[in-house]
């Protein structure tokens, strides 16, 4: 049974987020940048969806993202889709590939499952190597905005922010309806103990492929989104390491809270983002040139905060947050009288 108040406290949470999100470009977020975050967040949610409440770490996941993203791209480019379609071929694309590569995957559990998922996984990656219409170690440039159902200018960048922010809401109160349903406590079953949940007459296996489908579906239209918010797709986007990136974001943020991710791809974006100048402004306070290179040490740095993340906050920054707010409420039992 939930708690009123907890509940409270949460969405006034969630409502800071959200005017906070609603306000940086006004406070000097560039907005492309904030196209970047957010599309990144929408991916480390339905990553999140199949780890955080299924227990299922997927490698592959930057296939859906990636390939989502080319097939949005191309469709604009080669076909002159509108916005709209773009990214219906993303989320469509995205729902089929999961569909196929969580029918393999599913069938392994634990690291056999990760490892299947990275296999295939870089197996998408060399075929959109070969593929002419990818643009191979180019990428897939010059992809046009144009005009959302024909009246919403996407060329303007502030209007391309609110776009993926309308779109990343909406996904997110989608993958929140999921979790509190009986599908997402049945998934909650299978993670925490999957003999006893087939012993309930649940079938583990429809479950996880269903969530898994759902989850490349979302990141295919984050990658869809990406697409069109940046103009471009580069293979960078289907290497695995770009999952690596995701579940880094989920650990960052809190594993098995609903903000979480969206937290850690705020923190981790922007931190890979600005590195460079962070350090080019404390290599002119200090002299010291090392600074300088930070820019260039960007996964080093990403490193090191997975293992600040990982020693000091396990349950990643909005978990460490619930907990605090957890110990805070929580009363302390006044000692018993002594005889």
């Amino acid at each position: 049974m939930t708690n009123p108040r907890y509940d409270a406290v949460r969405l006034l949470c969630y409502g800071f987020l959200l005017l906070a999100l609603v306000a940086a470009p006004w406070m000097g977020l560039y907005p492309v940048l904030g196209t970047k975050i957010l599309c990144y967040a929408l991916f480390a949610c339905a990553f999140h969806l199949l780890l955080g409440y299924t227990g299922l770490a997927s490698l592959g996941h930057a296939a859906f993202l990636g390939v989502g993203g080319y097939v949005a791209g191309y469709g604009i480019k080669a076909w002159a889709l509108p916005p709209e379609l773009a990214l219906l071929a993303g989320l469509s694309v995205g729902a089929l590939m999961g569909l196929v590569m969580g029918y393999v995957s599913i069938r392994r559990s634990g690291i056999y499952f990760t490892m299947i998922t990275l296999a295939l996984a870089q197996l998408v990656y060399f075929l959109c190597v070969q593929i002419p219409h990818t643009g191979g170690e180019d990428g897939l440039q010059g992809i046009d905005r144009g005009m959302l159902f024909g009246f919403i200018n996407l060329h303007n960048d502030r209007v391309m922010y609110y776009t993926t922010l309308t779109i990343g809401v909406a996904a997110f109160l989608f993958i929140a309806r999921v979790v509190r349903s009986p599908f997402g406590q049945a998934l909650t079953a299978i993670k925490d103990n999957e003999p006893r949940a087939v012993s309930l007459g649940y079938h583990p296996d429809r479950y996880k492929l269903l969530v898994f489908t759902l989850s490349a579906a979302l990141t295919g239209l984050a990658g869809a989104l990406k697409a069109i918010g940046l103009g471009f797709v580069t293979l960078s986007d289907v290497h695995w390491m770009t999952s690596g990136h995701a579940l880094l974001m989920t650990l960052v943020g809190g594993l098995g809270t609903l903000s979480g991710p969206v937290v850690g791809a705020v923190v981790l974006v922007t931190l890979e983002n600005k590195i460079g100048e962070l350090g080019a402004l404390l290599a002119s306070v200090t002299g010291i040139g090392w600074f300088a290179t930070l820019g260039e040490s960007v996964m080093m740095i990403m490193g090191i905060v997975f293992v600040i993340c990982v020693l000091a906050f396990r349950r990643g920054i909005m978990g460490e947050l619930d907990a605090l707010r957890r110990r805070v409420r929580t009363p302390t039992p006044a000692p018993e009288p002594q005889s």
